[in-house]
């Protein structure tokens, strides 16, 4: 289970303690599994300071907090507070920051093998798809299958997700599609070529924590050339 610590502390010594903080990280590289830190100062009381530590599991805070590195900047962050830090330990129960895992299982769904997935665990069914290369936008989940259907008929194919960042509710994807033509595509018949694509798409989280907005830029006019699509405008 995912654990955070919240650390809370009132300093009049801030400068200091940043660097402190940026010492801590040095010091520790390597060696503490904190997956995400966030340190923040009260809008309306500058002197109070919290941070945000979270880490894989409370076996693993502990860890890093047993190491001597972690034992000697705490002292020395004690000496720079008006008063003695309070640390409160929280296991996560809820976390709805957008998931790079739930990216990451939706490209690697739209290229399995057998049977396309009803995917309604991973899309809204009023979810709005925006692709520069359709005239209209795709909107409903049965309209996205059926052009997924349209596109795995037509190549097999992988996506290799090469970056995903995300924040808040979006998150981008930096991906390469490569695929061997078998099928029927936009009237051009099977020529059993290789061909490749790269592309981004970002994603909106909707309420129900599924993809409520799709948007794709992909090198369309590049897969045209490949299918030799572009052959006779090239004599």
């Amino acid at each position: 289970m995912t654990f955070v610590q919240l650390i809370e502390c009132r300093t009049s010594r801030w400068d200091e303690l940043d660097r402190l903080l940026d010492t801590w990280a040095e010091r520790t590289g390597g060696q503490r599994s904190a997956t995400h830190a966030l340190v923040g100062r009260d809008r309306s009381d500058g002197a109070h300071v919290v941070e945000l530590v979270e880490f894989p599991s409370y076996e693993e805070a502990m860890r890093t907090s047993n190491l001597p590195e972690t034992d000697e900047v705490f002292r020395r962050m004690v000496a720079l507070c008006d008063e003695l830090p309070v640390f409160t330990d929280l296991d996560v129960v809820r976390d709805e920051q957008f998931s790079e895992s739930a990216v990451r299982r939706f490209f690697g769904t739209l290229t399995a093998a057998g049977a396309l997935s009803p995917l309604n665990d991973l899309v809204d069914e009023d979810c709005h798809s925006h692709d520069p290369v359709n005239p209209q936008d795709t909107i409903g989940l049965d309209a996205i299958r059926r052009e997924c259907r349209m596109w795995r008929d037509a190549f097999d194919a992988v996506f290799t997700v090469e970056d995903v960042l995300a924040q808040g509710e979006r998150a981008c994807a930096r991906w390469r599609w490569d695929a061997v033509h078998r099928g029927e595509f936009l009237g051009i018949a099977p020529t059993g070529r290789r061909v490749a694509m790269t592309g981004t798409t970002v994603f909106r989280r909707g309420p129900h924590g599924t993809f409520a907005e799709l948007w794709w830029q992909r090198d369309h006019l590049g897969l045209m050339q490949q299918l030799g699509a572009l052959d006779e405008l090239e004599h």
